[in-house]
């Protein structure tokens, strides 16, 4: 610690005294049944118009959305998604559509979402689409930084998949010898970098699945993870084989040997790394502590910088890290984090830079990516890379305005609905050739072997009704039960 606090002293930086100050407590949120899943996933993601969060479900797997501007306490029978049958393990805000979520889960699924744009009313049981390629559970979602609809996914299959939302196509499936723990691309997509439970750090081509290089990583059996850094540099964080934690910074050319490698403490909860290429900050949170640590990285040695830490009581669970469109840049806030604690709290920790002047900081707000997609996924998948397109936060960044994912699934011969009479007889009349040849069918009945189809479908349309109000009945009493038992827990605990 005192070498890093001689590294800050040493080297002038306008970054060394960003500092980290808790909202209230009645803007924050409250009440919240956070996932007690063991999975390595920070539960939260967040963007400039919702926070997300995986909660505990009973039978499957749910999240809670949230609009920002709806803080305090959480109702408990807040509408949730909650379409998957397993627990979900990682969920990632599409970065081109501020109101479309994908969803990970222990079901081998991936599902994706479009949240309405003022927030969830009822809850959410029907995905835009299903995608569907994995053998067992998903563990990893990461989008394309730069093309529009295009997702990676890693499962405990060893699986990695691209796919392309837009039509649900797995469009590249890489094999790879381990389970990966985590992912990042690279500023224009083109290439993949991911730690692995056998040790090693793979960089891989997202054009053709294959890898550019390898090198072996931080030596522990813990989960490594990594970020893709801007000028082809790679930060991971790992534990060694004394089970210390470390960070390290690579050079994408040269995996053999790290350009800097530091010990940071002997503690066990993994590191999880929140990048801001804007600044060239890394902001490193680990699971079970109160400290998140920030430094600058440069191009000259040590290459990492140490700069401070924000400090509190109560150790994360789990922290979301909100995208530069979303900051106050009126306040100099340079980053935000959405911190999840073991008790259901969700605390809000802006970090701002010190400044007198209330003018525009140029220097502090350079070109940030914007929401608007650099390429389409048909031309990525074609083999074109692209880099962000680039908007000034200089009177905020307004989202511009989307339309609704929709899927376009390319025709087979299974998904021909069968031809009306009415249809029928257009086809007949516009092809003579074809009426002459074939016979004509029969006019089409609403009963078959004398049951009234259309009866049938309303009988099936009120029983999956019934079905999802018993559903959301046994949602809110596991709710209240659960209201109920921690409120005697918190008596017996006053008592004493």
């Amino acid at each position: 610690m005192l070498k890093y606090i001689q590294m800050a002293f040493m080297r002038k930086s306008k970054f060394r005294h960003v500092f980290g100050k808790p909202l209230k407590r009645d803007e924050c949120y409250d009440g919240i049944r956070i996932t007690r899943t063991s999975w390595e996933s920070t539960y939260c993601a967040v963007n400039p118009k919702f926070v997300a969060i995986i909660t505990e479900a009973a039978g499957g797997g749910s999240f809670l959305v949230l609009p920002l501007a709806k803080t305090g306490r959480v109702s408990i029978d807040h509408p949730m998604v909650a379409g998957h049958k397993g627990a979900v393990l990682d969920i990632a805000w599409c970065p081109h559509n501020d109101d479309v979520i994908a969803s990970a889960s222990e079901d081998c699924t991936v599902k994706l979402w479009q949240i309405p744009e003022d927030g969830l009313k009822e809850s959410l049981t029907d995905p835009v689409v299903d995608l569907c390629a994995h053998q067992r559970r998903v563990t990893l979602l990461v989008w394309h930084p730069t093309a529009m609809n295009v997702l990676l996914s890693t499962g405990s299959d060893n699986f990695v998949i691209l796919w392309n939302v837009g039509t649900g196509e797995a469009m590249l499936q890489v094999d790879m010898p381990d389970q990966i723990y985590s992912g990042s691309f690279n500023s224009d997509g083109s290439r993949f970098v991911c730690t692995c439970k056998d040790k090693l750090l793979r960089i891989m081509d997202t054009h053709t699945g294959k890898t550019i290089s390898e090198g072996k990583c931080h030596l522990g059996s813990k989960p490594a993870q990594c970020a893709y850094l801007k000028n082809g540099q790679i930060f991971t964080t790992g534990f060694s084989k004394m089970s210390e934690r470390q960070y390290a910074l690579w050079d994408e050319n040269d995996l053999n040997e790290p350009k800097t490698i530091e010990e940071i403490d002997s503690s066990n909860g993994v590191l999880f790394i929140c990048y801001d290429a804007d600044t060239s900050m890394v902001y490193l949170a680990g699971k079970g502590d109160s400290i998140i640590r920030y430094y600058e990285v440069t191009d000259e040695a040590p290459y990492v910088h140490f700069l401070t830490l924000y400090q509190s009581n109560s150790p994360q669970r789990g922290i979301g890290f909100m995208p530069k469109r979303g900051l106050n840049v009126n306040n100099n806030e340079i980053a935000r984090f959405y911190k999840l604690h073991n008790n259901g709290f969700c605390e809000i920790i802006p970090f701002t830079v010190p400044r007198k002047s209330e003018l525009f900081q140029d220097d502090l707000y350079p070109d940030t990516a914007s929401d608007v997609p650099a390429i389409s996924a048909d031309d990525f998948f074609a083999g074109k890379n692209a880099e962000p397109v680039l908007v000034s936060l200089k009177d905020g960044s307004a989202p511009t305005k989307k339309e609704q994912l929709k899927v376009v699934r390319k025709s087979n011969i299974l998904d021909k609905m069968p031809a009306k009479p009415q249809q029928q007889q257009q086809q007949q009349s516009s092809n003579n050739a074809e009426a002459a040849a074939a016979p004509s069918l029969p006019p089409q009945s609403h009963k078959h072997d004398g049951i009234d189809l259309k009866e049938l479908q309303e009988e099936i349309t009120e029983l999956k009704n019934k079905v999802r109000k018993q559903d959301k009945r046994i949602g809110e009493l596991e709710q209240r039960l659960q209201a109920l038992e921690q409120q005697n827990t918190e008596e017996d605990e006053g008592q004493e």
